[in-house]
């Protein structure tokens, strides 16, 4: 039996809306640094300071400022005893407040003169300069990021606490290309992926690969269009999901979204371009609530030029920034050419007509 698109699409705000409803963060759990990359932080373990004492920040000289009022080129001052030579992280010695570089110093034999000044933590890293006593290496809700990972690794951390959920991503076959552009979207986005291939396109051989009793979100990619060989609603709804198929966003008519078994689930075109929308527009809201992430950051620019849009469907514009504002590459069907050219995406509700050129928008970047 073909699939058939209901007379009625669902509003894009109806099935978000649906899908978010009951739904809260993940447990939390700790990963060790290499796994916890990308995934959502919750702000623990807290850090040691670091450097956890006053250190040398450069090579040369340990010496006290106070010591070297005076000393020049021109007036070089006699030291009753040889300095202290610090190496760059080495601790400083008792009664030492900065570092001078190699030739600010003249050592002949026992004796020892200096021909700078020197000021209070001149060359000094200061007791928890780098890494404030109980900070966290990434602030909660953040993604962990380089600099989170660099931080944890200096303070001697292997683990950090993150929140990562787990997505299903079921593959029917003829969306390979799809598949792995999701599949690398959510490993990005710090969620535990597990890709599976249904045995074949008909609604039995999906039906069996739809297992969701070890994930939090269930993905499928391909099938969900009217075809005579889709069959991934049929599927679901054989296994029992509650679903709203067919929404009123552009790209992105034919998915579906709902529960199966009380887990999240979204029937993903099998096209790159409608799979994507859906992914931003449905599954990115739904993976941000089960991770507890912060907001996403938007960038304010005006459009270079006017975006036009149907009343009644929401739409989504991919953006490329041009001179200090925003340029439509794409809106409604997207060639792959504008998707790799996007730096932004603009979701135009299905209220409005679009935009004028001119106007400020707040998009949403491609690449955070």
């Amino acid at each position: 039996m073909t699939q058939r698109l209901p007379l009625s699409l669902t509003p894009l705000d109806t099935a978000l809306a649906a899908l978010l409803r009951d739904v809260g963060p993940v447990a939390a759990e700790e990963l060790p640094l290499i796994e916890a990359a990308g995934c959502i932080s919750t702000g623990l373990p807290l850090l040691p300071a670091h450097p956890p004492r006053d250190v040398a920040a450069a090579d040369g000289w340990a010496l006290s400022a106070v010591d070297l009022v005076g000393a020049s080129s021109y007036s070089p001052l006699p030291l009753a005893g040889l300095p202290v030579w610090v190496e760059a992280g080495g601790a400083m010695p008792a009664g030492c407040d900065c570092v001078l570089d190699v030739d600010a110093v003249e050592v002949s034999g026992p004796l020892a003169q200096v021909l700078a000044e020197g000021v209070p933590g001149q060359g000094v890293a200061r007791a928890g300069s780098d890494i404030a006593e109980n900070a966290p290496a990434a602030a909660a809700g953040c993604p962990v990021d380089a600099a989170a990972l660099l931080l944890a690794r200096v303070a001697g951390a292997d683990k950090l606490g993150v929140r990562r959920p787990r997505l299903r991503i079921v593959n029917v076959p003829g969306a390979t290309a799809t598949l792995q552009m999701i599949a690398e979207l959510a490993s990005a986005a710090g969620l535990d992926v597990s890709a599976h291939e249904a045995g074949a396109r008909d609604a039995a051989s999906i039906a069996a690969a739809l297992d969701v009793s070890t994930c939090d979100l269930l993905l499928t990619i391909g099938g969900s269009g009217v075809g005579r060989a889709d069959a991934t609603v049929t599927a679901l709804i054989e296994r029992g999901a509650k679903l709203a198929y067919g929404l009123a966003l552009q790209p992105g008519r034919t998915a579906a979204a709902g529960r199966l078994a009380n887990v999240p689930v979204v029937a993903l075109p099998g096209s790159p371009a409608h799979a994507l929308a859906v992914w931003l527009a449905l599954v990115l809201p739904l993976i941000d609530g089960m991770s507890a992430r912060r907001p996403r950051r938007t960038v304010t620019l005006p459009l270079a030029r006017k975006i036009a849009s149907s009343v009644g469907i929401a739409e989504i514009s991919l953006l490329a920034e041009e001179h200090e504002a925003w340029m439509p590459l794409a809106v409604g069907e997207w060639p792959l050419h504008a998707i790799a050219n996007a730096d932004a995406w603009l979701l135009i509700p299905a209220s409005q007509e679009g935009f004028a050129a001119g106007e400020p928008v707040d998009a949403y970047l491609m690449r955070e």
